[in-house]
């Protein structure tokens, strides 16, 4: 891989960038190309759960949780937070029954997925997201974080799970 190290101006009409062939959306350190970022929503009644992917799609970060407030509002700040993160794809954990089924709770996680669509206009992908939750209980139990803490953090971490999941299917 050829490595270029140099000085010059991040703008798209920067010479020196018009001749190394380094168009805007490009990763200046090695030359990749970068993506639009994914979000991943862990979904619940009290808290929404929430992680990114890195802008070349290999990790996923937490973020704080959403607390919700209701539709409208939630809806609101998922947007804010789409925009601020230059995200190009969400992706909601489908709580699947354990028979590979869809229940009542899929229904309403489509459901919001459908509305989250409509409203920021980007697309929406459905992940399995069996035993994530669990998963992240496991982990946050065997850190030794606190009981309290635990509850808040297991939205963050089953986010995190899922957005890894669908990452390294890529």
């Amino acid at each position: 891989m050829l490595y270029v190290s140099c000085r010059c101006s991040d703008s798209p009409d920067s010479p020196i960038r018009s001749v190394l062939g380094i168009p805007r959306g490009y990763n200046k350190s090695d030359l990749t190309p970068t993506q639009p970022r994914i979000l991943a929503l862990d979904l619940g009644k009290k808290r929404i759960g929430l992680a990114v992917s890195d802008p070349l799609r290999i990790t996923a970060q937490g973020l704080p949780n959403l607390v919700r407030i209701n539709k409208r509002t939630d809806l609101a700040a998922l947007e804010s937070l789409v925009k601020q993160r230059e995200v190009g794809l969400i992706l909601m954990g489908n709580p699947i029954n354990m028979r590979g089924s869809e229940g009542r709770q899929s229904g309403w996680v489509r459901e919001f997925g459908a509305d989250l669509e409509r409203w920021t206009g980007l697309p929406v992908t459905f992940w399995d997201e069996r035993l994530t939750s669990v998963e992240a209980g496991r982990v946050l139990r065997s850190s030794g974080i606190s009981i309290e803490k635990r509850a808040a953090a297991v939205d963050r971490l089953s986010a995190v799970i899922l957005l890894q999941s669908y990452l390294d299917s890529l």
